[in-house]
């Protein structure tokens, strides 16, 4: 997997045609750290101890066979109002006007409740047929009944129309290949179509 580049506008998104993932969440969740284990690539999506920091649309290329995008995350405070509004209207021009979308990677903290804007996300995701797999990452810090009982609350609330729910984590590479096979079966479903 390789950097293919970063997107400031619809009109610096690739072009070729080639199915995409794109990994939405709140600053801090873990986005860039996740895309790096895919990758199995430490420091290909830059990992930041400062939330907020992605915000561009990130791609990352596999081959002749798909991308990843690392969308810029939402709910940090600290961001302007007027920056604020321009990712969002990024993120939007993305996810409403992408045929080659196959598939969005939806993050939450396995460790806390989904927040207000993760159900706001989950309903635009679901209003507009968005197909989504819900991950919840940082699994690792949660012993297994807790990751088990976490799941299970995801998957009757934030995820009942999700894809999967899969808890996962970027430090021991739980859920890791899981995630994987559900992203090769969305895009090959998607070729399928």
């Amino acid at each position: 997997m390789t950097f293919f580049g970063s997107a400031a506008s619809p009109e610096q998104f690739p072009r070729d045609g080639l199915p995409e993932v794109a990994f939405l969440g709140r600053s801090n969740v873990g986005k860039s750290s996740l895309l790096n284990a895919l990758a199995g690539v430490k420091g290909l999506a830059r990992v930041s101890s400062s939330p907020g920091r992605t915000r561009l649309v990130n791609f990352f290329r596999l081959g002749n066979d798909l991308y990843l995008a690392d969308l810029p995350g939402y709910g940090y405070a600290r961001v302007g109002e007027a920056m604020r509004r321009g990712w969002e209207g990024l993120v939007n021009s993305y996810l409403g006007g992408r045929d080659a979308l196959a598939l969005c990677v939806f993050l939450v903290d396995a460790r806390h409740d989904p927040t207000e804007s993760d159900e706001t996300l989950a309903a635009y995701l679901d209003h507009h047929r968005l197909p989504y797999v819900l991950a919840a990452t940082k699994a690792d810090h949660l012993g297994r009944g807790e990751v088990l009982r976490r799941r299970a609350a995801l998957e009757r609330g934030l995820g009942r129309k999700a894809r999967a729910v899969l808890a996962v984590s970027a430090t021991t590479g739980s859920g890791v290949n899981e995630l994987w096979r559900t992203i090769r079966a969305s895009v090959a479903s998607r070729g399928e179509s």
